[in-house]
């Protein structure tokens, strides 16, 4: 779909939820870098996995089992595809991007990373791609060091060569930071890290959401992300991961799938992505996550980035107009993806939510489990408002106006 065709307001007609008021007032929902709202297309194959196909996947021979498993190695190759991933053996289904950075962080870090090693994240990380590293420090006793972040919210890049030495064992950074919305320089980081043998891993929960992700491209090794943020069903993601690396790393969970031979003493296992998919997997969830990928796909995420630009625009325009409205991260479109994160004078983040709540307006209040990032700029919370491919401009002056509620409140 070119920009031109491109109308948010048919895109909300596929998305039965945001048909509804809240509080007597039309949704506007502004918390998608939480999660996305679901496309009927995708509730749709959800409906039938479960009334006509509903059978465990590659273990049995009947006829619904056949049609499971064709449809979970179908979802398979679409999320290949959407990142061109070179193989979708490369592919392995996950419970979502937590998952797949704590299964690297155990299944490759504890036989490759000691004492001695560093370990490179930076301040701007979700929890998911902190605490994972911070667990495989202590058990190891590598040492766990930060990029440190700006005053705008970007990566501070000076000095990159003392942060990454040969003594970097993985790098593991955010492409869209979720709390600032921050683009980051991730080839910069790949390059920078290739130079002294370090691999590097990229959680890309906000990434695909928003912008073409090309892991060839990217060069790193492994990316990870989830299908709830982008229109598909919670539960399940992806993590993938270069062919050799996954081949030489040991299981992360035993079970049944995951194994070629089980003796009395010890076991073998199932060729890459199987070895990594332990017992019966979320085979809805990754069906519905396939199906996500081909409604985005008809749409196009140029079109939707485009269309998110003009959004941000027309935004970050609007509150700052707002007396007493703070934004966190860039200035810059150019450098931040569909995230906006601001306080209001003395009204804490959550008084803000509840009250835009009462106006039918859902933002996301609290630390968004970046708590460096929150220190960093010397706060406790904030509030923040995200947009995506059903956003308008509707939903931001419903915002501002929900915001002049909380000023005529706190003052």
């Amino acid at each position: 779909m070119s920009i031109e065709d491109f109308d948010p307001i048919r895109i909300r007609k596929d998305f039965p939820a945001l048909d509804q008021t809240i509080h007597g007032k039309p949704l506007a929902y502004l918390d998608n870098a939480a999660t996305s709202q679901k496309p009927r297309a995708v509730l749709d194959v959800l409906s039938e996995y479960y009334e006509r196909d509903n059978a465990n996947v590659h273990r049995g021979i009947h006829e619904l089992s056949r049609r499971a498993t064709v449809a979970f190695e179908a979802a398979r190759e679409k999320v290949a595809s959407w990142i061109n991933a070179p193989s979708a053996a490369e592919c392995i289904w996950t419970r979502g991007t937590t998952e797949a950075i704590n299964l690297v962080a155990t299944a490759w870090g504890l036989d490759h990373v000691g004492e001695g090693d560093e370990i490179l994240i930076s301040v701007m990380e979700h929890h998911s791609n902190i605490v994972p590293w911070q667990l495989l420090a202590a058990r190891t006793g590598a040492t766990l060091k930060y990029i440190e972040i700006d005053d705008e919210g970007r990566l501070v890049l000076d000095g990159l060569e003392s942060l990454i030495t040969e003594r970097t064992k993985i790098v593991s950074i955010s492409d869209v930071s979720n709390s600032l919305g921050t683009i980051n320089p991730v080839k910069t980081i790949v390059d920078a890290s290739r130079a002294v043998g370090a691999i590097v891993m990229v959680d890309g929960a906000q990434g695909v959401v928003h912008t073409k992700v090309d892991v060839q491209d990217l060069g790193c090794d492994f990316y990870a992300f989830g299908g709830h943020k982008m229109c598909g069903p919670t539960g399940v993601g992806v993590l993938w991961g270069r062919l050799e690396l996954l081949e030489a790393m040991a299981p992360f969970q035993g079970g049944g799938e995951m194994i070629q031979i089980v003796e009395r003493d010890q076991s073998s296992w199932a060729a890459v992505p199987h070895k990594f998919e332990a017992g019966t997997p979320n085979i809805a969830g990754a069906i519905g996550m396939g199906a996500a990928v081909d409604y985005l796909s008809n749409i196009g995420i140029e079109a939707i980035a485009i269309h998110e630009s003009e959004i941000m625009a027309y935004a970050m325009a609007q509150l700052s107009l707002v007396p007493g409205l703070r934004m966190f991260g860039p200035s810059s479109l150019d450098d931040r993806s569909a995230v906006i994160s601001f306080t209001m004078g003395d009204a804490h983040p959550h008084d803000i939510s509840t009250i835009l709540d009462t106006e039918g307006v859902a933002i996301r209040a609290g630390h968004h489990c970046a708590q460096l990032v929150m220190k960093h700029f010397g706060v406790s919370a904030t509030a923040r408002a995200s947009f995506y491919l059903y956003s308008t401009q509707e939903d931001v002056d419903r915002l501002v106006e929900g915001l002049d509620q909380v000023a005529a409140i706190f003052g």
